[in-house]
């Protein structure tokens, strides 16, 4: 199902949940929506599924918009964060009752539940009460039963909330198999990053009711295109004044311009470790924290606190050792603008004369 929205807006009382968004989604496509708790994700999500009636805008099926459509009307399976089971049901009467409910052949919704639990891995389990189950499995059924009237678009509200960590990394992978072996349009909504970067084709960044930015994950951890979303995504620092670290001083062109620093743009070792040792500065080593493959270093630079990461192989640091840094480059942005500025003095390095 090939999705548009346009000038969308919900209000709820003076509350303005949405506010003027615009999207498109492409046939097949795996869409995340991401963004702080309270941004108008949910609201957009139940808006497509018709559980909310817009305030303005339009939302637009194949070309046809949809807004006055009820929700079983719109061809759509919706998967809650709390599966919403029916407790009285087993595993194959829960999958079934959307098949039941269009009254279909009891030949044809045999056929459809039993693949659907085949591939959803729920095989030998038909006969199960969700109560029997684990947090995983119950997710499998709610995705199974949502899939089973054929939907041409699956939504999906935080679907991996109420799991246990080791169990939604797991689904996540499944989750999207599954869907490119389907090639159904979906929408799913999450607040997690690493969830959204792992699993979507494109991810739509919501905050305070606004389409910040739609695009790759990479795309928009890459070139993120508001101030929002370069703090939002990824760790980093804000850096007020990057006119002070050295190779950043062109910066004082632009007055109130701030930077982000990810730690990725920054290398840390000894004077001797670096092929331009000129372009480094000297700062202090504040904290080290393990993050099980690699460690995170805090190091303060001037004044200014900047994280990074430190491989295992390398020498293990302490804390209040002095240490030379290298600031590769920093994300700028102000009222006007956003944009990348590269380490001048790494790039122009001072003359050596021998």
């Amino acid at each position: 199902m090939h999705i548009e929205v346009r000038g969308l807006n919900k209000q709820f009382g003076d509350f303005h949940a949405v506010r003027d968004v615009d999207f498109d989604i492409a046939k097949g496509q795996l869409i995340g929506l991401l963004g702080p708790s309270g941004g108008g994700k949910t609201s957009i999500l139940r808006m497509l599924a018709g559980l909310e009636t817009p305030s303005a805008g339009d939302i637009l099926f194949h070309g046809k918009r949809v807004n006055d459509l009820p929700p079983q009307e719109r061809g759509i399976g919706f998967v809650f964060q709390n599966y919403a089971l029916f407790k009285h049901m087993t595993v194959y009467d829960n999958v079934a009752f959307g098949l039941k409910v269009k009254k279909e052949a009891k030949d044809v919704i045999r056929e459809r539940v039993m693949s659907l639990i085949e591939l959803t891995g729920l095989k030998g389990f038909e006969h199960r009460y969700p109560h029997q189950l684990s947090g995983g499995q119950r997710q499998r059924v709610a995705f199974a039963r949502a899939l089973a009237p054929q939907p041409q678009l699956l939504l999906l509200d935080e679907p991996f909330a109420a799991i246990d960590a080791k169990i939604r990394t797991e689904l996540r992978t499944w989750l999207k198999d599954m869907i490119e072996r389907l090639g159904i349009t979906s929408i799913f909504v999450t607040h997690d990053q690493d969830e959204a970067i792992e699993v979507a084709d494109e991810i739509m960044i919501i905050n305070k009711g606004r389409l910040e930015q739609k695009g790759t994950p990479w795309d928009i951890y890459k070139s993120p295109q508001t101030q929002f979303v370069a703090s939002f995504i990824g760790e980093s620092t804000i850096v007020d004044s990057v006119e002070q670290l050295k190779g950043f001083e062109e910066a004082a062109n632009w007055p109130g311009t701030k930077a982000l620093i990810r730690p990725e743009y920054i290398e840390i070792g000894r004077r001797s470790d670096f092929r331009i040792p000129s372009a480094t500065v000297e700062g202090i080593v504040r904290h080290l924290h393990f993050r099980g493959s690699e460690w995170m270093v805090e190091v303060d630079v001037g004044g200014i606190k900047l994280i990074t990461y430190r491989s295992l192989e390398k020498e293990v640091l302490t804390p209040g050792e002095p240490i030379h840094v290298l600031i590769h480059r920093a994300y700028l942005f102000n009222d006007n603008d956003t944009w990348i500025m590269e380490n001048k003095t790494k790039e122009d390095p001072m003359p050596v004369y021998i």
